[in-house]
Formats: structure tokens, C-alpha cells, sequence
């Protein structure tokens, strides 16, 4: 049965959940809401810890995920939800405002349509601001948070793209890219162009592609691109528009956040050692408020860690949600 309920923010997250259910090994249903219509799709056996996986953006959906790894962590022991936010991918809706305080109420009302209590939330991405926002207004509703790939210090990953990528055109010779450096600093950084400007800089020298690909993501890539995700791989480019028009809160800092968060419900990090939007330095931060024991970084690894090294993902995720 496929679901559609009412979504309509930016969250980006894994939650693994407590759910009553009975069991099924697959769940496809519709919820409306008032609202236009969201995608949304289960996989494994409703009597396991449900795990949902909430895409990043804004601008983004949960395709590459659910065709490369929804049923895998299913098959582990875990009933895995997925959907696109409303107004992204295969949930088209034109009222969308892409507020963080419209995320929050959406996913409080995910808690209420799923009968879920309290959460696992695994952030991936963008979402890591928005499961932070979350918790700290609800810590009651999150028993931890694992922040995978996630930002939590936006000025810092902009500033180290243009730092890091300026180095780089220094050593060339490149006065073309240097100039458009220097462009991009003079931009507002409360702004959906100065957003797009730098995470186009970190595409274009690779900052999100694994350094040295194995056969199996390659595999993994390959298949996604001639499946039906790949085909439905939708995104709404008027979404980091409404985002930045809406939301104040454009450019944040969630670490005095995630401090206090930590004394309150358990914090885990997992990060791609190539990911490289983000600097030692704020790795090194990250590492010190969720303290080592519950940090970790994979080798040979960029931003889309459940795809770049699926298998040691996954076992992270399995052992600190078990």
C-alpha cells in the first residue's frame, strides 16, 4: 500500500522508530491531509524497527537511496520507510512554503499518522539541520541522532568550498575561476545564488564523488540510472528559491545546538573522509561533541556514504541502532 500524507519541509534523515504495526513484508499506502499528495513506500516487515529515510535539498528526493539501499537495510532487520517532502521529486505540490518550522510540524504529524512515540533519527545532508531543529524542540520524541554526511555549520563548508577551491585555481594559474571566486565572496550569504554559486565550485572539482570508485558503487550507480528511480530522479529547482524567500534561518550554525542536545538523547556522526565540503576542522569539531566512541569516518568515501560504501554503512548504522 503506498502512502501519501501531508510533508512540507526539509527533512533529510534516517528515523528509526517504534512502531505498531502488524506484519507485513511491504507497505504502499496514500494519507492526504489537506494537502496535495506525498510519495512514500515501505520496505521490510512492519514488526522491525522501522527506519525512515528522509532525503536531502532543498530540491532534492529519496530515489537514489530507495533504489540502492531501502531494501538492504530492510533485509537487516528494519522496516524501511521512504518518501519524497512535499513539494520535491514525485511529490509535486505548488503551496510547499519549504520553511523549517513547516518540516517540524510535517514530521510531528509523521509521528501521528505512524503511531510512533520516539525516534532514531539518522540525518543525512541538509537534513542533518533540520533533525537537529527538530530535536531540540521535541527531544522528547528522539532517542538519538546520527548525523551521516550531515551539515551543521553552513558559513564554515561555504567558506572552506571557496578557501579549498581558490587553493586549487592559485596553483593553476586559473585567473578565469579566481575571478569567479572573488565574485562569489561578494555575494549575499543569505542567499539561494551564493548557496548554488559555491556548491557548483565543489561539483565542478568533484567535492562530492568518491576518489577512487569500486566495482560495487559503480555497480550500484549503474543500476540506479537505467531503474525506475534513476527515471523518476525529479527536482523541483524553485525550491532553494522558496527556502531562502521563506526562511530566515538560511544560514545556520546547529553545533551550540547539538551540545546542548547531547546531554538529553545519545549522538552519533558518520562521514566520508573525501566528502569534501566539509574541513578537518569541522570534522574535528564534530567528532569532540559527539565524543569518538560514536564518531566515525570512512575511507574512500564522499557525500553519498550509502552508496559510495554501502556495506560499511549499513554495519555502522545496524550496530548503533542495535
Amino acid at each position: 500500500m503506498r502512502h501519501f500524507f501531508k510533508l512540507a519541509g526539509f527533512v533529510v534523515a534516517f528515523l528509526l522508530i517504534t512502531i505498531n504495526f502488524p506484519a507485513q513484508q511491504k507497505d504502499e499506502s496514500a494519507i492526504s491531509q489537506n494537502r496535495a499528495e506525498i510519495y512514500s513506500k515501505a520496505y521490510g516487515n512492519r514488526k522491525n524497527p522501522p527506519v525512515i529515510f528522509i532525503h536531502g535539498g532543498p530540491r532534492g528526493n529519496s530515489t537514489l537511496f530507495e533504489g540502492t539501499t531501502a531494501q538492504k537495510l530492510a533485509d537487516q532487520g528494519f522496516y524501511v520507510m521512504v518518501y519524497d517532502r512535499c513539494g520535491e521529486g514525485r511529490s509535486i505540490d505548488t503551496t510547499a512554503t519549504f520553511t523549517y518550522q513547516e518540516a517540524i510540524n510535517d514530521l510531528k504529524e509523521l509521528y501521528k499518522t505512524y503511531n510512533i512515540s520516539k525516534a532514531n533519527i539518522i540525518a543525512h545532508s541538509f537534513g542533518g539541520l533540520v533533525a537537529t531543529l527538530f530535536a531540540e524542540q521535541n527531544p522528547e520524541k528522539v532517542s538519538s541522532l546520527i548525523l551521516a554526511g550531515a551539515l551543521f555549520s553552513q558559513q564554515e563548508t561555504y567558506d572552506h568550498i571557496l578557501n579549498s577551491t581558490k587553493k586549487k585555481y592559485l596553483e593553476k594559474n586559473d585567473t578565469l575561476m579566481l575571478s569567479k571566486i572573488s565574485d562569489i565572496v561578494k555575494l549575499p550569504k543569505n542567499s539561494a545564488e551564493y548557496r548554488k554559486q559555491c556548491y557548483e565550485v565543489a561539483s565542478q572539482n568533484n567535492y562530492f564523488k568518491m576518489p577512487f570508485p569500486t566495482t560495487e558503487a559503480n555497480q550500484l550507480r549503474k543500476e540506479y540510472e537505467i531503474s525506475e528511480f534513476g527515471k523518476n530522479n525529479i527536482r523541483n529547482d524553485n525550491a532553494p528559491i522558496l527556502f531562502y524567500q521563506n526562511e530566515s534561518r538560511n544560514n545556520i550554525d546547529t553545533k551550540p545546538i547539538l551540545k546542548k542536545l547531547k546531554k538529553k538523547i545519545k549522538l552519533f556522526a558518520i562521514y566520508g573522509q573525501q566528502d569534501n565540503v566539509f574541513s578537518p576542522k569541522q570534522l574535528d569539531d564534530m567528532e569532540k561533541i559527539v565524543t569518538k566512541n560514536n564518531f566515525k569516518v570512512i575511507d574512500n568515501c564522499s557525500h553519498y556514504l550509502f552508496v559510495d560504501q554501502q556495506q560499511i554503512f549499513l554495519e555502522t548504522i545496524e550496530k548503533w541502532l542495535n
